[in-house]
C-alpha cells in the first residue's frame, strides 16, 4: 500500500483528533524529506493547527520551526523576510477568522526574532494580536491561564514586552510611532481594570523610549529601555536601577537626561558628546509632534498617571513648548 502523502496524512490526524508524539516525528519526515519546507507544507501545518486538536508537546516546538524555516532562512537572502512572505504568514493565520493563537504567536515572534530584518507589519500584527486578547479574553495563550477581559496580567505584559523586543531586529533601537499607538489604544481600554503593576512600567518605558527618539535623542536600546525593573520594589523606591534612569528623565529635563546617561555605565556615559549635539538641535517639540501628544495623551478625557508623567516629560525636557500643549500643561498644575 503506497504511503499517504502529507496532504492525506494531515487529513487523517484531524479525524482522529490527536497529534502524537510519533506524528510529530512522522510530520518532521514528510516536510525535512528533501531539507527544505516548501509553501504547501506550511499550508498543511496551518491547517493541523487551525483543527484545534489535542497535540502533543513536541508540536510546539515543530510549528514555529518550520516556519521561520519558510521564511527565515529559506530566504534569499538568508535571514531577510520579504513583504510577500510577511503576507503569506499573516494570511495563514486569519484565513480561519480567529484571533491568533498562542502557536502562531509563536511562530510570529519565532520569524522576527530570528531575522535580521522583517516588515514593520508583521511585528504590528503581533503586537496587535496581544492587545485584542487582552481586551477580549481570548487568544494568545496556551498555558492554561485564563485570561480575563480587559485586565492586562503579568502572563500578557511579558507577551508584550517578547513582541517589542522581537521587533527591534528589523527596525533599529527605537520604539516605532505604530507601536506607542498601540500601547495607547491598550491603556485607553484598560485604564479602569486591575492591571498588574508591571503594565504601568513597561508603558511608560516604551512610550518615553519613543518620545526620546521622536524628540530627536538618542534612546537606549530596547533590551536595557523595556527590561523589567520591578520599579516600586526595589531599594530607595522609584530612584532604584532603570527607574530611577527613567525618573531622571521624566522630573529632570534635558539635564536629567544628561545625568540619565551620565550615570550609567558605558557605552551610556561615552554618548555625553553626541547627546550635547543632538540636545542642543532637537529640544523643541515640533507641530506634528505636539499633534500626535494632544490626540493621544488625555484622549478620553481624563489625564492618567503615567500619561501626566509623560507630560511632564515633555514639559521638563522641551524650552519651548508648542502652544498646541499648553491647555494638557495646564492640567498639571
Amino acid at each position: 500500500m503506497a504511503k499517504p502523502g502529507l496532504e492525506e496524512f494531515v487529513a487523517a490526524k484531524i479525524a482522529a483528533g490527536h497529534v502524537s508524539e510519533d506524528d510529530v516525528i512522522t510530520l518532521r519526515r514528510y516536510i525535512y524529506g528533501d531539507m527544505a519546507v516548501s509553501l504547501a507544507e506550511g499550508a498543511a501545518l496551518f491547517k493541523l493547527n487551525n483543527a484545534g486538536l489535542d497535540y502533543a508537546g513536541t508540536w510546539y516546538e515543530l510549528f514555529p520551526e518550520a516556519v521561520g524555516d519558510i521564511l527565515v532562512h529559506q530566504a534569499r537572502p538568508e535571514g531577510y523576510v520579504s513583504q510577500e512572505s510577511a503576507d503569506w504568514l499573516i494570511g495563514q493565520i486569519t484565513a480561519d477568522g480567529r484571533i491568533c493563537t498562542r502557536t502562531e504567536l509563536d511562530a510570529v515572534l519565532h520569524v522576527l526574532e530570528k531575522a535580521r530584518e522583517a516588515p514593520e507589519s508583521l511585528e504590528q500584527f503581533a503586537l496587535r494580536a496581544v492587545a485584542k486578547s487582552v481586551i477580549s479574553g481570548t487568544g494568545v495563550t496556551r498555558s492554561g491561564n485564563e485570561l480575563k477581559p480587559g485586565v492586562i496580567a503579568d502572563g500578557e505584559v511579558e507577551l508584550l514586552r517578547r513582541v517589542l523586543y522581537a521587533g527591534a531586529g528589523s527596525r533599529g533601537i527605537a520604539i516605532s510611532k505604530a507601536e506607542a499607538e498601540v500601547l495607547f489604544d491598550l491603556n485607553d481600554a484598560t485604564i479602569e481594570a486591575e492591571n498588574a503593576p508591571a503594565w504601568s512600567e513597561l508603558f511608560a518605558k516604551a512610550v518615553a523610549n519613543y518620545l526620546m527618539a521622536m524628540s530627536g535623542f538618542t534612546p537606549p536600546p530596547r533590551e536595557i529601555a523595556l527590561a523589567r525593573e520591578d520599579w516600586l520594589d526595589q531599594p530607595g523606591g522609584f530612584d532604584g536601577g532603570l527607574g530611577g534612569f527613567f525618573k531622571k528623565m521624566f522630573g529632570g529635563g534635558v539635564g536629567g537626561i544628561r545625568e540619565a546617561y551620565a550615570d550609567r555605565p558605558d557605552p551610556f556615559a561615552a554618548r555625553g558628546a553626541a547627546m550635547e549635539a543632538e540636545i542642543a538641535v532637537n529640544e523643541v517639540v515640533t507641530e506634528d509632534e505636539a499633534a500626535w501628544l494632544v490626540n493621544r495623551i488625555g484622549r478620553d478625557g481624563v489625564l492618567h498617571e503615567n500619561e501626566r508623567a509623560l507630560l511632564c516629560f515633555i514639559r521638563e525636557e522641551s524650552p519651548n513648548i508648542h502652544p498646541a500643549l499648553r491647555p494638557l500643561m495646564e492640567k498639571l498644575a
